[in-house]
């Protein structure tokens, strides 16, 4: 059991702190046919399960034309191209499935806004990128901006 935990946390992709009470954005792949395409869902995270690694899974609730919808998705499901949060709430509870009965004015939570810098955004890890002067040739130029320096 201990091995397939191991194996399963190597494989895993950076995630966003997914918490209840957070207004996410999740791009979902969908295949139709032969043809792929990206659906966002956005809504808020009123549960997330207390499994471990690949078992882990949250719970997402919006409302369409009146109506709750709800969808769970699993963490590390291939079929998740992208997670936005776009803000968090201060909650107390860890579920928050009293918001199945609430709506308008009673449903709002009280929400800290997140600038573009403290948006969490599931991506890749960023490639670092070398300088492609060379140590030598930067001397160089030293050298001569000296020069026309001493002529000036």
């Amino acid at each position: 059991m201990q091995l397939i935990q191991e194996v399963g946390n190597k494989s895993f992709k950076k995630m966003p702190d997914l918490k209840p009470g957070s207004t996410v954005r999740v791009h979902q792949k969908i295949k139709e046919g032969e043809k792929e395409r990206v659906q966002v869902f956005e809504g808020l995270i009123i549960a997330v399960s207390a499994g471990n690694g690949a078992n882990k899974t949250f719970t997402v609730r919006k409302i369409v034309e009146g109506i709750g919808v709800e969808k769970v998705f699993p963490i590390y499901s291939p079929n998740i191209a992208k997670i936005q949060v776009k803000k968090t709430a201060s909650v107390r509870r860890s579920k928050l499935y009293y918001m199945r009965s609430r709506s308008g004015k009673s449903a709002r939570l009280k929400e800290k806004h997140l600038s573009d810098e403290e948006t969490n955004e599931m991506q890749p890890a960023p490639v670092k990128e070398e300088p492609v002067q060379d140590a030598p040739a930067q001397e160089e130029v030293k050298a001569e901006a000296q020069e026309t320096a001493k002529e000036v």
